[in-house]
């Protein structure tokens, strides 16, 4: 099948002597997915030495060789073994005597340990001496697919899909594929169809699918992954045609409680169902005068015999918004949706809010529900996709940005307070909790599109794991992984990987403004694109100056946030620069920390993104010779087009902005 490896693209290790003498993989635990770790060792090794390893599936002993006088210093073995007591999904990998112990808790952890060594051998890194211990930070590391059945992608950048077509599901050599890919970066859930569900993906839980989708959840389920499915909450209305959905009518529960008992019961391995309600025209509880908690808890109630989760998103707000209402605010929405509602949501449930309050812009503050909410399990949802960050036309490294929400201090309480505290379950004790990401792949030969944009699918699976990875050593590994160990090509790499979202963020939105891009298709500049719609998008400039005023004097959202945020956030010369315009509006003659006036800044940040962006182009055309011909062609192309495309970035905000303001560039360059 035309698809290719990624990370997972064995090669030879001509000099590595480490891994030459390994010739034996005693498996002692009788678990599918440990048998995958197993299988996928022999795999690598095979490739690596170029001989296959011996796969023993009876404990070490009876049937393992002697070593001798020569070998005692030569690393021959591998054993897998789960070890009772362990956190679950965790893995320890040590050297005993010139063996590679695995231990793990259950098979999980056996998997994640076997790619974890996997890795270090690909890297090349001494096998002597090795003792690893690791214990996954977030319980659920989990994907959200926007596929739709008819193969299309909503917001999809990489092609169609390969879990849809024509209203099939698929099941074969792909998708196996992609389970081993998110396995190795230790995902332990997916949403494989859009959380706007209509039309046949209403159909998902009947028997129409329930073959397909078995067979899927059992190949997922063989790779340590819980297959989940968004849900119409409409369901009963539009597959049995009652009248009615509302979550606190007997009829209603009673569909839910026979469907829920057969769908868990058809789909083995299903984890529970994504529903996004009362959003962009979504039905949902509201229609009945209910609230979140009763319809959440409606379904939760269904699904709990069966273990079922009900991951609830809070991507709630009014999108009929009038432009000239300066007092209604997009971004307070899912605090005053659901802060009144903390603490009445059942165990089962879990929601999944967004990382900003307006939607996954390349800067805004991090939602002030993390932090507010106290009593409820929460998950962050941050989107690899890169709907507002180039679309993966455009090079964008997101991880850096992950880092700084996950580090961001929500002062809800003296220690464990990050954002990154309350999705692992540290600050309150949750155990229903984790990190969810929009994926951001498609049938394209290399998954998604630009091959620089699966740095981000790779990495945000490692940060889920484990958050105290930097987005250097984490940029630095994938390039090891894909590219090989060859340093020039490293070091160029990690320079655009770095680099790409400070430079991207030049040249499109100053100052967590957001937004500025054409409407429906969210690609390229149109600064008044949203200004005056139904949407609540707005940047709010004048002939003075630009930028929405959220302090107390203006919508208030500055003020939801904990102390010492609220405060900072609400006065312009304490607000964090970087998200001054989000915050504030600001006059065209402000002076920034750094002298220079707002106006200027605009200016000269976007003469100096598009400079940077012909820059990295330049550096990565020294690689040419060094790269497979045709990967170097697909990332020069887009390149290429980033090149271009942030020039008219550069002169259509700037152009607007001078128009606005009437104000000269200091340094005179040509702005229309």
């Amino acid at each position: 099948m035309n698809f290719e490896q990624l990370w997972l693209t064995y090669v030879k290790k001509e000099n590595n002597k480490e891994i030459c003498g390994i010739r034996h993989i005693y498996a002692d635990c009788d678990n599918p997915t440990a048998t995958h770790g197993a299988e996928e060792l022999l795999l690598a090794l095979e490739v690596m030495t170029g001989s296959k390893p011996v796969l023993h599936k009876t404990p070490m002993g009876d049937d393992a060789e002697e070593k001798n006088a020569e070998s005692a210093e030569i690393i021959d073995r591998i054993k897998l073994c789960i070890v009772p007591g362990m956190k679950a999904e965790s893995y320890h990998i040590y050297e005993n005597e010139n063996w590679i112990m695995i231990e793990a808790s259950d098979g999980k952890g056996i998997l994640y340990g076997a790619f974890a060594l996997i890795r270090q051998m690909q890297r090349e890194k001494s096998l002597k001496g090795l003792n690893v211990f690791k214990e996954p930070a977030a319980p659920l590391r989990m994907l959200n697919h926007w596929d739709n059945m008819d193969g299309s992608i909503e917001r999809g950048y990489s092609g169609n899909s390969f879990f849809f077509e024509n209203n099939e599901i698929i099941v074969n050599e792909r998708t196996k594929t992609y389970a081993r890919l998110l396995a190795s970066i230790s995902i332990n859930a997916v949403v494989i169809n859009n959380v706007n569900v209509k039309d046949n993906a209403t159909c998902l839980i009947t028997d129409r699918y329930f073959d397909k989708l078995k067979e899927l959840s059992e190949s997922f389920a063989g790779y340590g992954i819980r297959l989940f499915l968004s849900l119409n909450y409409a369901a009963p209305m539009e597959l049995d045609g009652l009248d009615s959905a509302d979550p606190l009518q007997e009829d209603i529960k009673q569909w839910w409680r026979e469907k829920m008992a057969e769908v868990f019961t058809k789909i083995p391995n299903l984890g529970g169902f994504l529903i996004k309600a009362d959003s962009e025209g979504r039905p949902g509880p509201f229609t009945y005068g209910r609230n979140h908690a009763d319809g959440a808890n409606m379904l939760a109630e269904a699904a709990e015999p069966y273990g079922g989760l009900i991951i609830w998103r809070c991507f709630v707000y009014n999108c009929r918004q009038d432009w000239r209402d300066k007092k209604t605010d997009r971004a307070r929405s899912g605090y005053d949706n659901f802060m009144p509602l903390d603490g009445e949501f059942k165990d089962n449930v879990i929601l999944q809010i967004k990382n900003g309050p307006m939607d996954f812009q390349v800067r805004e503050p991090v939602l002030p529900l993390f932090g507010g909410l106290k009593a409820t399990n929460q998950m962050l949802e941050v989107q690899i996709a890169q709907e507002y960050t180039g679309q993966q036309r455009h090079v964008c490294y997101l991880i850096p940005m992950f880092k700084e929400i996950m580090d961001f201090h929500t002062y809800v309480a003296k220690e464990k307070d990050t954002v990154c505290d309350i999705v692992t379950g540290r600050t309150f004790g949750h155990t229903n909790c984790g990190m969810a990401a929009v994926a951001n792949t498609g049938n394209d030969a290399n998954w998604t599109g630009h091959d620089l944009a699966a740095a981000n699918l790779y990495g945000f699976g490692r940060l889920a794991y484990e958050p105290e990875l930097t987005a250097e050593e984490i940029a630095s590994e994938w390039i090891d992984l894909t590219f090989g160990k060859d340093e020039e090509i490293k070091q160029i790499l990690l320079f655009i990987l770095i680099n790409s979202r400070g430079i991207y963020e030049k040249y499109t939105s100053p100052l967590g403004i957001g937004w500025m891009v054409n409407p429906a298709h969210h690609y390229g500049p149109s600064v008044d694109g949203y200004e005056y719609d139904r949407w609540g998008t707005y940047h709010r400039a004048d002939h003075l100056g630009m930028g929405v005023d959220r302090s107390d004097k203006g919508t208030g959202y500055a003020m939801l946030y904990n102390e010492p945020n609220a405060s900072a956030y609400n006065h312009m010369e304490t607000c964090p620069e970087e998200l001054l315009l989000f915050f504030h509006h600001v006059p065209y003659t402000y002076r920034l920390k750094n002298g220079k006036t707002l106006i200027q800044h605009i200016y000269d940040t976007h003469f100096e993104g598009a400079a940077e962006a012909a820059q990295m182009r330049k550096q990565f055309e020294t690689l040419k010779d060094r790269l497979p011909e045709k990967i170097y062609k697909r990332i020069d192309e887009r390149l290429l087009h980033q090149e271009e495309h942030s020039k008219e970035w550069r002169d259509q905000i700037n152009t607007y902005f001078y128009r606005k303001s009437g104000i000269m560039d200091e340094l005179g360059r040509e702005i229309y």
